[in-house]
């Protein structure tokens, strides 16, 4: 009885001594050019920047607050764009920007905060075979994936100009080697291209980040659109085979916003960052999805 009344109070009362995640927060100056992040405890949110910026690690409470700066030695950042995790604790970083469909030296790192051992997985895209491609072919860009079921998926960016809108998504091994990746399936995002992806920590939905961008009147001012894709009780790892559920993304109007990473608060709620513009600081900010509807029987 007495043991059943303390895991009672600690039910009740652990949650209030954990600082609480803010729903929205400015990021530090470390922040230069915000592409992923991961969050791995409700107070420990991992963080990198874009290409530009020395291969390190940013790790913040859940109010953006850095409590370490990690450097990692020995690898580059040419073009980090995302950071997952696995149930062991291992981090993900995907180095495979790659804007101008060229590389051929694409690779995620694999790195353990215990042990500060990092490891490689170098890749390649079984059905690219020009390095560029023609504009019309510019699919092998990626700024998104995330670890499930023992493997690492991708999600391709497409163009925005001149591109099909279509995202592919590949499958790589999660362990050291070199490998083409498996190419699963594609989907439509109509004028949107993939920035972030994420999977729910149960497994049960994914959600990508996406974004549109243009220049209106008269090419004076930057428009920008951006939405988060779920999608819901999939078959196995046959994502877009689930339920597709669109949240948009509001911001005030006439401000240019770039969404470049996300990841699952809770259940219904996401974590997304911007980068730094010239007029404005990268921020961060919880999103509340849509909820899923289900079909009548």
């Amino acid at each position: 009885m007495r043991n059943r009344l303390i895991l009672l109070l600690l039910t009740l009362f652990l949650p209030l001594l954990v600082p609480a995640q803010k729903k929205k927060f400015r990021l530090p100056p470390d922040f230069v050019e915000v592409s992923g992040l991961q969050i791995t405890a409700p107070d420990s949110i991992w963080w990198h920047n874009d290409g530009g910026d020395r291969p390190r690690l940013l790790l913040t409470d859940g109010r953006g607050r850095v409590r370490q700066r990690i450097a990692l030695p020995g690898i580059q950042n040419r073009d980090w764009e995302d950071i997952s995790t696995d149930p062991s604790g291992r981090l993900y970083i995907g180095d495979f920007g790659n804007n101008l469909n060229r590389r051929t030296d694409l690779r995620i790192y694999l790195y353990q905060p215990g042990t500060q051992r990092i490891d490689s997985i170098l890749f390649a895209y079984p059905d690219q075979r020009s390095f560029a491609p023609p504009l019309a072919q510019w699919n092998f860009d990626v700024e998104g994936f995330f670890w499930f079921r023992d493997s690492l998926h991708l999600f391709t960016k497409n163009r925005l100009v001149a591109g099909n809108y279509y995202t592919k998504h590949y499958i790589l091994p999660a362990k050291p080697g070199q490998y083409a990746a498996i190419l699963r399936d594609s989907f439509l995002l109509p004028k949107r291209v993939v920035t972030a992806a994420a999977v729910r920590p149960d497994g049960k939905q994914i959600a990508l980040l996406s974004y549109f961008y243009r220049m209106t009147f008269l090419g004076l001012l930057p428009k920008t659109r951006t939405s988060i894709w779920t999608f819901t009780d999939f078959p196995g790892t046959d994502f877009f085979k689930g339920t597709l559920t669109k949240t948009k993304v509001h911001k005030p109007p006439l401000i240019p916003t770039q969404y470049e990473s996300l990841d699952y608060v809770s259940e219904q709620r996401v974590l997304i960052a911007s980068e730094r513009t010239i007029m404005f600081k990268p921020k961060a900010k919880q999103i509340k999805l849509k909820k899923v509807e289900k079909l009548k029987s």
